[in-house]
């Protein structure tokens, strides 16, 4: 059972550290809130980059983490067909590893070491695919409690060089995940590569009735295919997605967990997904026929 041992060390100079956290973008931060509106005139962007980073220095992990039931993760003893096939599937470049459960993590492993297995220099006979291949793969991650701020997690992975951590609980327990690209992603916004790209395929109904829809998902995807009005009234020019349109429903961004009411849809709309800054992943739960009030989307 992992223990946590470390504690965050009290920052000599705080003023320091948030400097830091400006030259981690290679932003020049104002020092007041009027010349970030100067700024503002100059350079839309940047000054939104300036805020962002901003209230970057408030979140915590908690914030920004993938939760422990999302962890994608492979067990120490697992071969190298294991390791390639869940890296496939996954389309993460690092996996965490444990043993035996995800409560005794022993490292990660990257994408780049395994595929030195693979390369031309291996001999005739090619890769041993049954040989487990983790022990003398795994490299070093970061094990942090759920109260570190962002900030604080940002400048030791700088300095460490590593790129992904663990959440612990207080009883040495794995509660999350977190990587360098989540905490950029809260200061830039969302990052898409190709491989994240929504569509038909990031809407799934499941046997049960309710639908599971990827954040990133237009309205107008879902609409079509549900051939309902999903917009709220004189709206369709402000929102673009499905996390858009549960922002305006509940007036700001919902936690994880949070079911938003949609009368109009005739969905209970669940938040699976969400941190700080953006909403991830929904479920919607059909409501009642007498308790909906549905509208065709042709009308």
């Amino acid at each position: 059972m992992l223990t946590l041992t470390q504690t965050a060390m009290p920052d000599p100079d705080p003023q320091k550290k948030k400097s830091s956290l400006f030259s981690f973008f290679g932003l020049t931060r104002p020092q007041t809130r009027a010349e970030a509106e100067i700024a503002s005139g100059e350079d839309h962007v940047a000054s939104e980059l300036v805020d962002h980073a901003r209230e970057f220095q408030n979140l915590s992990v908690a914030d920004v983490m993938t939760p422990r039931v999302d962890i994608i993760a492979i067990e120490l003893s697992s071969t190298l067909a294991d390791v390639v096939r869940t890296c496939i599937e996954s389309e993460h470049s690092r996996l965490p590893i444990y043993r035996e459960t995800l409560d005794d993590p022993v490292g990660v492993v990257h994408i780049k070491d395994v595929l030195k297995l693979l390369g031309p220099d291996i001999g005739k006979t090619g890769p041993n695919w049954a040989e487990p291949i983790l022990h003398r793969l795994r490299r070093e991650l970061l094990y942090v409690p759920l109260s570190m701020t962002t900030a604080e997690l940002m400048l030791r992975m700088q300095a460490q060089r590593i790129h992904m951590a663990l959440v612990i609980d207080e009883f040495g327990g794995t509660d999350g995940l977190v990587t360098l690209e989540d905490l950029v992603e809260a200061v830039v916004g969302n990052i898409d590569d190709e491989y994240d790209e929504a569509g038909e395929d990031e809407i799934r109904e499941l046997p049960s009735g309710q639908i599971e829809v990827d954040g990133r998902v237009e309205v107008t995807t879902l609409q079509d295919k549900l051939g309902l009005e999903l917009f709220p009234e004189d709206t369709e020019e402000e929102i673009d997605t499905m996390a858009g349109l549960v922002a305006v429903l509940a007036g700001r961004v919902p936690q994880r967990g949070e079911i938003i009411p949609y009368k109009k849809a005739g969905f209970d709309i669940e938040v699976l997904d969400a941190d700080a800054r953006r909403i991830k992943k929904l479920r919607l739960h059909r409501r009642s026929f007498a308790d909906a009030d549905l509208t065709p989307a042709d009308e």
